[in-house]
């Protein structure tokens, strides 16, 4: 049996889950979160597997201070020595057009991971610093990157190309490289064991952040996200796809500036500019209420995401079913609903009952639709895990 520490690191936070495998059986042994590392008020909590709770306050200087709590809580009941952990998996923001696909991580690889913090310079450094904690930590221990683009790469020119001069792509790498790879290619596994194999999908990434994807036969051919997750439809404080000039207009207009623009785009916009939420759970219930301005956002976020849908059956050349993942496409019956009946030319008829459940893979349209809907919860900590067993074995 061995154990994978599967590892999220933020600028200040540390995500992790340790999975116990067994042939192809996972299991997650504990799972938990170290926040605010370099931040006074920083601690860290545990749920083991019989649901016990554990939360610890206490300084948390570094990475290194976060992943140590870390083992000091997965020891006092998740496993009895740091020996027991067979390898760690990673989850890494941006691979560039480097990394096609997860890695083993040596030391050439986490030089490039580094180099490719220009791309993401949030999360890169900090996927680094994990990654150095665990060496510091676990020298002997292989470790594994998992990069939210890399499912992505599979996508032509004519998809990831800009409409700029060609050296930007060239010098500058800029191009459309998408994110939440690692939870949309799980999503089309798994509707590939109820659908089959080589059929058109449209995968829904419905979270605070968001990104649909168009997927034939397996591999994406487009995503919603772009250079930056910035990109693609109105999310939890983020603008989605607006006229480039916009920041440009806004700079010149109203004297603000770059840093000002940057956090406007994308920390006061989307749902929380519209309609004063970014939780659609605040959303829903002034929906439900009636409030116009709620109505005319949720309107916005559902139009969004009906034009992205109805381009990649253009894309696709037909559609086969389409899948909601994450937490708010997991969650919210009401998107579900609004979403799929814009839809309805398209033959697909809800299953209200099936709709209106929760925490499983389903299907939620009539059996008699011509496109099919579905549920698929997404689980990226576990594509990680299986990544890091099968280069580690």
């Amino acid at each position: 049996m061995q154990k994978i520490l599967v590892l999220n690191s933020g600028s200040s936070s540390l995500k992790y889950q340790l999975f116990s495998v067994e042939g192809e059986t996972y299991k997650v042994v504990a799972k938990g979160l170290a926040e605010r590392i370099g931040i006074e008020g920083a601690k860290v909590s545990i749920k083991y597997a019989d649901g016990t709770k554990k939360e610890v306050s206490t300084s948390l200087p570094t990475h290194n201070e976060a992943l140590t709590e870390v083992f000091q809580l997965l020891l006092s009941g998740a496993i009895h020595d740091l020996s027991e952990i067979s390898a760690v998996g990673h989850r890494v923001v941006h691979g560039g057009e480097i990394f096609k696909q997860s890695v083993l991580l040596n030391e050439t690889a986490i030089k490039a991971i580094a180099d490719l913090s220009a791309l993401a310079p949030l999360h890169n450094p900090a996927a680094v610093l994990g990654i150095r904690a665990v060496q510091k930590s676990l020298p002997n221990v292989a470790q594994v990157a998992v990069f939210d683009t890399a499912f992505h790469q599979t996508m032509p020119k004519e998809a990831f190309l800009y409409g700029l001069p060609l050296e930007q792509y060239t010098k500058h790498q800029i191009r459309r490289y998408g994110m939440h790879g690692t939870s949309h290619r799980y999503i089309a596994q798994e509707a590939a064991k109820v659908l089959g194999e080589n059929k058109k999908l449209i995968v829904c990434h419905l979270g605070n952040g968001a990104s649909l994807s168009a997927i034939k036969d397996g591999r994406c051919i487009d995503t919603s996200m772009g250079f930056t997750p910035l990109a693609g439809i109105v999310m939890g404080t983020r603008c989605g796809d607006i006229d480039p000039y916009i920041p440009l207009h806004i700079m010149k207009e109203q004297g603000l500036s770059v840093d000002e623009v940057n956090k406007l785009l994308n920390k006061q916009s989307g749902m929380l500019g519209l309609t004063g939420f970014s939780d659609m759970r605040d959303v829903e219930a002034a929906y439900l209420k009636g409030d116009k301005n709620i109505v005319v956002g949720v309107q916005v976020y559902v139009y969004n995401i009906v034009k992205f849908i109805g381009s990649y059956i253009a894309a696709l050349g037909g559609v086969d079913a389409i899948v909601f993942t994450a937490g708010i496409g997991e969650n919210s019956p009401i998107i579900r609903k609004l979403v799929l009946e814009r839809l309805s030319y398209l033959g697909i008829k809800i299953d209200e009952e099936a709709n209106n459940r929760r925490g499983n893979a389903e299907e939620i349209s009539t059996k008699d639709s011509k496109v099919k809907a579905f549920v698929i919860p997404t689980n990226e900590e576990l594509m990680i895990a299986e990544d890091t067993a099968a280069l580690t074995a």
